[in-house]
């Protein structure tokens, strides 16, 4: 009896924060779980990335000298920043336009960029705007002939798609959502643990893993549905900067070539296989092929 109230105090109290704490999300118009604030989640996304900056110390391209290749690449990502940028803003003003009920933060971020030596191929948008790319993302996005050139820069569509697909993270504040979800799941995993205290250690072991898998899934579905809606909201940019979105499918597809093509089942990763993501992309593809073409006053032909 006494289990029963300490659980059910605690699912009134979880369901009392839960729904204390919805916002809408324009980019789905759905209600969504999310309590960390915008000026929090930009404090933390500028305090991660001054320390990731100090980390990489001399990798940081233009750090303290530019000139050469590097003021080249550097500048090439920026330009694409701000073309995104630019988008961003526009994308927000029109959905406030529509008569969404959210806050913007395209135009408040403090976006900033840089670009780290590493043959790591990956890039980020932290909230508040600070964006990196890690050059060994330029070759998947360039020649994919295995080394970054400056070549890879001639074309700068499939890089855009990455920039603006983590910048679709932003937006959507992703990041602070998922803190959210994991307090939320912490706190979930306390009541449990309070409410099966009396258990056989054994018995209690078993709730708690349980309990745990449970969580763990649901927090990997939260995952993948957070970088669908980056893809989208990503293509969206794209087209509005005028970046060709047929570049898309097959980026994805070569990113589900590196390391083998080898990995998780979809269900146990916290990312959509890549296959999944260019198979979306082409089914969107024809809206926004009339999107680019209306907005860009070029046919892609």
């Amino acid at each position: 009896m006494g289990r029963g109230i300490i659980i059910l105090i605690g699912v009134v109290g979880l369901a009392a924060y839960y729904f204390s704490n919805q916002q809408v999300n324009p980019f789905s118009g759905k209600k969504e779980f999310n309590a960390v604030s915008i000026d929090q989640a930009s404090k933390l996304g500028a305090q991660s990335y001054a320390q990731i900056l100090q980390k990489e110390g001399g990798n940081v391209l233009c750090d303290r000298r530019c000139s050469g290749e590097e003021a080249e690449i550097v500048q090439t990502v920026r330009d694409i920043g701000e073309r995104l940028q630019e988008a961003a803003i526009e994308y927000e003003n029109d959905l406030l336009a529509e008569g969404w009920d959210f806050t913007p933060v395209a135009t408040d971020f403090s976006w900033t960029y840089n670009v780290i030596a590493s043959d790591q191929p990956n890039a980020f948008c932290l909230p508040g705007g600070y964006v990196a790319v890690y050059t060994g993302i330029m070759d998947v996005t360039g020649n994919f002939d295995g080394e970054v050139t400056m070549a890879d820069l001639d074309d700068p569509d499939k890089l855009a798609v990455v920039m603006g697909h983590e910048i679709g993270h932003a937006m959507a504040h992703h990041g602070a959502k998922r803190m959210s979800q994991g307090q939320l799941a912490q706190l979930g995993m306390a009541a449990v643990a309070a409410g099966v205290g009396d258990m056989d250690a054994g018995q209690r072991q078993l709730v708690m893993q349980a309990m745990g898998v449970a969580a763990q899934g649901g927090l990997m579905a939260f995952s993948r549905q957070h970088e669908t809606e980056a893809d989208l909201i990503g293509l969206e940019l794209l087209v509005r900067a005028c970046f060709d979105p047929r570049e898309a499918p097959e980026l994805w597809e070569r990113m589900g070539s590196l390391g083998g093509g080898q990995r998780p089942p979809e269900w146990m990763s916290t990312h959509p296989a890549s296959e999944t993501r260019a198979q979306n992309f082409r089914d969107w593809m024809p809206e926004y092929i009339e999107k680019y073409e209306a907005q860009c006053g070029r046919p892609l032909r």
